[in-house]
């Protein structure tokens, strides 16, 4: 079995029903749509289950997360599953020297963004955190990453490793 290509639109303006039709074009078998106040249930669905060698496909950088943090969190998940990203327009890849340019800007921008806007959304889920850990990442650099204390991160592996979870 080969690539498996996986379209993912967030659904919150005119223009989300033309990029279906775009990334069926560009070759995607399956095609998911983020409904508007789902809280990001779809693309976490898919960055939990995608597989390696499998590639995201989004028509734009702005279709897959809202801020260079949500974008660095989802390019570092698809990558503990050995997974890629593949952007329309302008045409980006996560693979080779465009990818390590790719995360080099993502790292600048998020580094950018207030401390605030990290704290938006609640704690970091623990998936993230088990992917980051899977990935090879060390406790400390994943609560400055998702912006969370460390006392989080160690909570969290902490009540998965009692509860006798693999993750």
């Amino acid at each position: 079995m080969g690539m498996l290509k996986i379209g993912y639109v967030r659904l919150r303006d005119a223009t989300a029903h033309e990029d279906t039709a775009v990334l069926k074009a560009a070759g995607c078998q399956v095609v998911r749509a983020e409904e508007p106040h789902s809280g990001g249930h779809t693309l976490s669905s898919i960055l939990n289950f995608i597989g390696a060698g499998d590639q995201l496909v989004v028509t734009r950088l702005d279709r897959l997360a809202l801020t260079g943090r949500g974008l660095l969190d989802a390019l570092e998940r698809l990558e503990a599953r050995g997974a890629s990203l593949c952007v329309l327009e302008p045409e980006l890849s996560s693979q080779g020297a465009t990818g390590r340019t790719l995360r080099a800007v993502l790292e600048a921008v998020a580094d950018l963004e207030p401390a605030g806007h990290r704290r938006r959304r609640p704690a970091a889920a623990a998936h993230e955190i088990f992917a980051l850990q899977r990935a090879g990442v060390g406790p400390v650099e994943i609560a400055r990453r998702l912006g969370v204390s460390r006392m989080t991160v160690w909570r969290k592996l902490k009540a998965v490793e009692a509860a006798g979870v693999s993750a």
